[in-house]
């Protein structure tokens, strides 16, 4: 087994043989990829920086003559991705280990993100405690912090070092052994939020009972971009998307926004889905002094200290119905969509701090505006995390699969 290990050897040299000695001590063979634009590499890389960035389509010497560093570190991105793919199809590397700065991190993450979901990657990096979210984006990238800035071995970098090596020896060895009897179940793939979590536990457990293996997917904005992806790689065989409400920061302007193709990816490959409207009461921002001004005299809940909700307004509301009908009824594949009359969360039920029934009526209302007969729109007079809704929404789709069940 081997590790592919990407970093600068002109800068982060010595960092780089140290944990390529640390993997072979641990019997894990290690090639390393020398992304290193400015002075000589620290020692023979197994690929060469002028590999790398003609895998990129780009010459080394024309790189340096620009002398553009953006536009080098943008290529050495691209060319790791494109080596790390080549080699994991040919069968010579098991994982990806990467060190680095900002810069580094950019290019060893882009590598791990063109590898499948499972092959381990671990990325150690100076900017691992911050937002990492545009180096991990929807990938199983595992990201170390460095402590100390990875410039030269010290009692403190070495022990980073020592454990990363050591954890992606073990993550190698281990990546077989993970896979477990009965992931030959078809996948269903369904969305919850804390406040729909009632809801998603019992249909979950309703479709695995028929034989389903369930991944549920929490409504972050990455999440609902990691399920459309996984829908759109054929990996998925039903979705049970009864927490939307990724479509109400995308909408308004909160912080787990998911994008505008949110809800397409089903529709799209014919998929049979059961949707619904779980969170589409809330807006998500993180701490108050966080919310945006314009939104001063907005009814709000604090969550936690890191989380502030603010319930959607009627208006609102009406334009996520109109948005919900529209993409479901372009669907290509069976698709119902379910919506509970009593409340769409935890915090949206009679006595509830977001209980607005006004705002909840301007959504139904907007469904049966907007929803095309051939989509089955199926009001419940039931709150979504009621029982009997959670067997509504799992028996629906599994009809949709094919099994004979009453609801």
């Amino acid at each position: 087994m081997a590790v592919l290990l990407i970093g600068t050897l002109d800068t982060k040299g010595v960092e780089c043989q140290y944990l390529r000695d640390r993997l072979r001590g641990a019997g894990v063979d290690a090639l390393v990829l020398d992304a290193g634009v400015l002075g000589p590499p620290a020692f023979a890389a197994d690929v060469p920086r002028e590999e790398l960035f003609a895998a990129a389509g780009e010459s080394l010497d024309a790189l340096r003559t620009a002398g553009d560093r953006g536009r080098a570190v943008e290529a050495a991105a691209r060319g790791a991705a494109a080596v790390a793919r080549d080699l994991h199809g040919r069968g010579r590397v098991d994982g990806v280990l990467g060190l680095g700065g900002s810069a580094g991190t950019v290019i060893g993450t882009a590598a791990m993100r063109a590898l499948p979901f499972g092959v381990p990657k671990l990325m150690v990096s100076t900017v691992a405690s911050g937002q990492v979210r545009p180096y991990v984006g929807r990938s199983d990238v595992c990201m170390m912090y460095s402590v100390v800035d990875v410039s030269g071995l010290n009692r403190v970098s070495r022990r980073v070092l020592a454990n990363a090596a050591a954890a992606m020896a073990g993550m190698v060895r281990g990546a077989g052994a993970a896979t477990e009897s009965g992931e030959d179940r078809p996948l269903i793939a369904a969305t919850m939020f804390g406040v729909t979590t009632p809801c998603v536990d019992a249909a979950r457990a309703r479709v695995e009972r028929a034989g389903y293996e369930t991944l549920v997917f929490h409504a972050t904005g990455v999440g609902g971009r990691t399920m459309e992806a996984f829908i759109t790689e054929g990996q998925i065989a039903g979705v049970l998307d009864l927490t939307t409400t990724e479509l109400a920061d995308e909408l308004v302007g909160g912080v787990l926004g998911a994008g505008r193709d949110r809800l397409t990816a089903a529709a799209l490959r014919g998929v049979p889905q059961v949707i619904s409207l779980g969170a589409l009461d809330m807006v998500n921002f993180g701490p108050p002094d966080t919310v945006p001004e314009r939104f001063a005299g907005r009814l709000f809940h604090r969550h936690n200290a890191s989380v502030t909700l603010m319930r959607t307004t009627p208006e609102e509301n009406d334009l996520l119905g109109k948005e919900i009908a529209h993409k479901a009824s372009a669907a290509r594949g069976p698709t119902a969509v379910l919506a509970p009359l009593r409340g769409v969360s935890a915090l949206d039920r009679e006595g509830g701090p977001f209980w607005a029934p006004a705002a909840d009526a301007a959504l139904f209302q907007s469904l049966r505006n907007w929803m095309s007969p051939d989509v089955a729109l199926v009001e419940l007079d039931l709150h979504v995390n009621d029982p009997a809704f959670a067997e509504a929404a799992a028996g629906t789709l599994l009809r949709f699969l094919g099994h004979s069940v009453s609801v």
